[in-house]
């Protein structure tokens, strides 16, 4: 089964920044990735007059674009969709799915956390909390690691999560 780690942090705390820096590590490691961003307000990546954004504007279902270097899939949902049902759709084809957000979902989480913001965690001691990523120490009964260091984070990943898989290299 593909292995699955939140970010998780309030809206502009660095979670992405932080996601591309641990995304760059593991990928140097070998390790094959899924992002996986949640919206909860929607989202739209097509744009009016585009010819995919025009075929689905006429009925299609799913449009996908494909070209000799990606690939994308537009497609009807009738709800949100959870994580192990994105994972089901990438067996075989990734060795860690990271997704930024998800923080209801039971799956391992590493929470960002800016002292600046003088906000508390969001993630308490049943969120299934395996990090914080800080720019201050902090006295928690899970791992504290600077909010740069990305080289930590990810050898935390691989440790529990990744062990006894072989990076593709």
């Amino acid at each position: 089964m593909i292995p699955i780690v939140s970010v998780v942090g309030t809206s502009g705390i660095g979670k992405t920044t932080l996601l591309e820096k641990l995304i760059q590590e593991l990928r140097s490691r070998g390790y094959r990735l899924a992002a996986v961003k949640h919206d909860t307000h929607g989202f739209d990546i097509d744009h009016e007059g585009k010819d995919s954004w025009r075929l689905k504007a006429a009925g299609a279902n799913v449009v996908v674009i494909s070209s000799p270097s990606k690939m994308a899939m537009i497609e009807d949902t009738q709800r949100d969709h959870t994580l192990e049902e994105i994972r089901d759709r990438l067996v075989g084809r990734v060795d860690l799915i990271i997704s930024e957000g998800y923080k209801r979902e039971p799956h391992p989480k590493i929470e960002v956390f800016r002292a600046i913001r003088g906000r508390g965690l969001l993630c308490g001691s049943d969120d299934n909390l395996i990090a914080v990523a800080s720019d201050v120490p902090l006295d928690l009964s899970v791992p504290c690691i600077q909010i740069d260091d990305a080289k930590s984070l990810a050898d935390l990943i691989v440790e529990r999560f990744l062990g006894d898989r072989q990076a593709a290299k």
